[in-house]
Formats: C-alpha cells, sequence, structure tokens
C-alpha cells in the first residue's frame, strides 16, 4: 500500500542533562525544565515542525560514540516507532560521530542545537545580507559534520598514470568544496560589509546618537521598537522573530531631540559560533552605539541567566563595557502584584533601570526620561579656538549642530561646542 505523505515532520526533543555540567553561557548553570521548555519553543518555531513531546534526559556521563548509554538508546527506538518519529531534536551539542551513530540505531534524522538555530535562521532570512550570513554559518558548520559514511567511495583515483596514485578521500573532496562556496560567499558578503560600512559612515555624519536595542530572543525588542518608531518590524511571541536589523530615526518625546533606533537580532544561550562570526558585521551596529538599551523579559523564570547570557556575547563582540546602557525590565504586564511591586522596588533603588511593556505602553514616559538623561550624560561642553584659515573644520561643527557659542578676536575664532566623545574623535580626525 502506498504510504501518504505526512503534513508535517514529527520531531521530539530531548534536552541532555549531564551530572556536574553547567549550560548556557552565563555564570549560572540552568534550570533543565526551562532549557527544555526553551528547545522546545525553538523546534516550535520552525514552520512544518510538529512537536510530539519533549523530555529531560539525566546522565550521568555523556558516552563518547553515542551520547546515550544502550538503555536509552533502546528507549528512543521503541518511541520512534509508538510515535512515528521523523526528527530527533537535542538540546545541545552533539558530535558527528554521535550524531551518525544514533541516526543509524533510531532510524531517524537528528539535529543537535546548533543546527536547529541554523534551520530558523535559514528560514528567516528575509535580506541578501541575512541570506549570506546564514549559508555561510550553516557551511561552516556542515563542513565540521563530515565523518566517514562513504563506503563505496573510500577514494577518488588520483595520478596521471593508469593504476594512478591514492587520490583523495571523499571526505577531503568534500570539503575542499565547502571551503571553496565558503570562500566565494565570505567574498559575496565583504562586499555587503562595504556597503554596510558606508552606511554606518554616513550616519556618523548625521549629528544623531544611535541607540542599540539588544537583549534575549523573545525579550520585546521588536515590539518596543514599534511603540517608539511606529515601525511594523515583525513582533511575534516565538524566538528570532527578528533576523535581519532595522534602523529608524525617531524625535524623543518632549522636544527632547532625535535619535537613531536600532533593532538587532536576539541573543540566545550557546549561541552557535558559526553564526556569531557570520553574523559580527550586523552586530558591529551595537559597536557603533552611542547607548545601549538591555530589553529583558522580567516575567521569564530565568530572566537573571537570560541577562548573563547577552553581557556574555556583547564582551565576546568587543562591545565596550565604557558605552552607557540602560536596562529594561519588559512585560511586567505579565506579572502578579507582588512580583510586579518586587521589581517595581528593586528598578527604584537601581540607576538606568526601567520596568515597562512595550505591548501596553506601561511605562514608557519614565524610559523616555531615561532614555534622554542617558544621552545627555553622555554630552559635555568643550572651548575650541581655531585660526581663521581652519574654515573646514568650523564648518563641520556648525554642519554637526554642535555649537553653542561663537566669539571672534583679532587672531582666532572661539567656539563652545556641546558634543558626545564619538563627535569629539570624528572632529579629531578630520
Amino acid at each position: 500500500m502506498r504510504r501518504t505523505r505526512k503534513s508535517a515532520t514529527r520531531a521530539w526533543v530531548l534536552h541532555p542533562e549531564i551530572a556536574g555540567a553547567g549550560a548556557g553561557t552565563g555564570a549560572a548553570a540552568r534550570d533543565p525544565v526551562h532549557a527544555l521548555e526553551e528547545a522546545t519553543a525553538l523546534a516550535r518555531a520552525l514552520p512544518g515542525l510538529e512537536v510530539a513531546g519533549a523530555e529531560v534526559v539525566r546522565l550521568r556521563r555523556a558516552q563518547p560514540g553515542t551520547l546515550f548509554g544502550k538503555g536509552k538508546i533502546e528507549e528512543l527506538r521503541a518511541l520512534v516507532a509508538a510515535e512515528a518519529l521523523d526528527l530527533l531534536l537535542i538540546d545541545g551539542p552533539v558530535t558527528p560521530v554521535q550524531q551518525r551513530n544514533l541516526e543509524t540505531a533510531l532510524g531517524v534524522k537528528l539535529l543537535d542545537r546548533t543546527g536547529l538555530i541554523l534551520e530558523i535562521f535559514s528560514d528567516r532570512a528575509a535580506t541578501r545580507e541575512g541570506v549570506l550570513q546564514v549559508e555561510m554559518a550553516a557551511l561552516s558548520y556542515q563542513r565540521t559534520r563530515l565523518v566517514r559514511a562513504w563506503t563505496h567511495l573510500e577514494r577518488q583515483r588520483g595520478g596521471l598514470g593508469f593504476v594512478g596514485g591514492p587520490g583523495e578521500t571523499q571526505i577531503e573532496a568534500d570539503r575542499r568544496a565547502i571551503d571553496e562556496q565558503i570562500v566565494r560567499l565570505r567574498r559575496q558578503l565583504d562586499k555587503v560589509v562595504r556597503t554596510r560600512g558606508l552606511h554606518r559612515a554616513a550616519r556618523a555624519r548625521v549629528p544623531f546618537p544611535i541607540v542599540a536595542l539588544v537583549g534575549y530572543t523573545n525579550a520585546g525588542k521588536s515590539t518596543l521598537f514599534n511603540r517608539l518608531t511606529g515601525a511594523e518590524v515583525v513582533a511575534r511571541d516565538m524566538p528570532f522573530a527578528t533576523l535581519d536589523p532595522t534602523m529608524r530615526r525617531i524625535s524623543l518625546p518632549g522636544n527632547a531631540g532625535e535619535v537613531i533606533l536600532s533593532d538587532t537580532v536576539g541573543f540566545i544561550s550557546d549561541l552557535p559560533l558559526e553564526l556569531v562570526a557570520a553574523f559580527r558585521a550586523t552586530l558591529e551596529e551595537v559597536t557603533a552605539a552611542d547607548l545601549i538599551v538591555h530589553v529583558r523579559d522580567i516575567s521569564h523564570p530565568q530572566s537573571d541567566e537570560q541577562a548573563q547570557d547577552v553581557a556574555a556575547i556583547l564582551e565576546s563582540l568587543g562591545v565596550s563595557a565604557t558605552i552607557p546602557r540602560i536596562e529594561v525590565l519588559n512585560k511586567i504586564d505579565r506579572l502578579d502584584a507582588e512580583a510586579r511591586e518586587a521589581v517595581e522596588n528593586r528598578a527604584a533603588r537601581a540607576e538606568g533601570v526601567c520596568p515597562m511593556s512595550a505591548a501596553t505602553g506601561e511605562g514608557l514616559d519614565a524610559f523616555v526620561a531615561a532614555l534622554k538623561a542617558a544621552l545627555e550624560a553622555t554630552m559635555h561642553r568643550q572651548q575650541l579656538d581655531l585660526p581663521f584659515e581652519d574654515g573646514r573644520r568650523r564648518a563641520w561643527l556648525f554642519d554637526k549642530g554642535v555649537v553653542e557659542k561663537e566669539t571672534r578676536d583679532s587672531q582666532r575664532v572661539h567656539l563652545i561646542v556641546r558634543w558626545n566623545d564619538r563627535q569629539r574623535a570624528q572632529f579629531e580626525r578630520l
């Protein structure tokens, strides 16, 4: 009888909890239940995937060849048959050998955490740059997955004679082909990076500070971005709803000035190194910011651990600790009265911490006031004395709108300017 094609791929999510091993990039070990919930949310974020179930698998130690022991593999084999599964998702790193052995033993496709995140990014990439970045990250990951699975083509013929030399293994040929593709993609991406650099340089000539929104995935960055700008950036209750960066110029309420607001891709614990490297050009928008707004989902039970992950990734990207930061404790509308009071009291005792709800707009005025105060704190006054013939630099200062007062004597022009460190550095490079 001919088998009908399924409408969705049935998957089962497993979170291995290895005794004595922490998880994530943060300092604290993650609760396995919450880690499993995050992995399940990631799986559900992939279209065409039906999550049939999920479980935490506690292990005394990871088996080098199969990750799980023989008993657990037998259980999984029975589970695959009973649930008619097509895919097994492992929330953690799986070596190429472990993946091959488990797929052979269970008869289903297997994806680890890195592979799943890559699949989601591949599905969400919309711009040319995003597509190139994801493709390069996927190839870098695939290169590490090449194992000895070729029994019929162990070696290709090489040399010039009839017998020929030993040639190269099929794995080596595949790896070489992937390397060539990566080089080609890197060249294309370099062109995009240069274009982004030109755009960044053009923004640097505009006298508006840059404010970058960062945070854990699904923390509400895009909702806050839409609330402030009136834009329609995709904002859904799912991981990685936003992948490509978006920038808008906005006027702050109360004549507080104008800023350029940047919405960036969300972070996540154990973010694949391939993705960090591929998206470095995109995330460089954060390194060029005058102010960083860290958006946190304060209703999440592991909000503190998520904040540690964000801080670790920013540090790995080389984001300077001297860049001023505001912490937004988002989604207070999801808290009960007692938890909400505790969050508000905590924010009242700290500087630059704003409890709010980007979805309802509650607390928005206080956040804008904190944003204005933080930007004001980055500005300082300075007196400059320029010779009359230095008209180019004088014109630059007026073009940036930083001149508050100008006087002259018989020898020089005296200017009182109000600017930030970024503008001063640009002036000194002229």
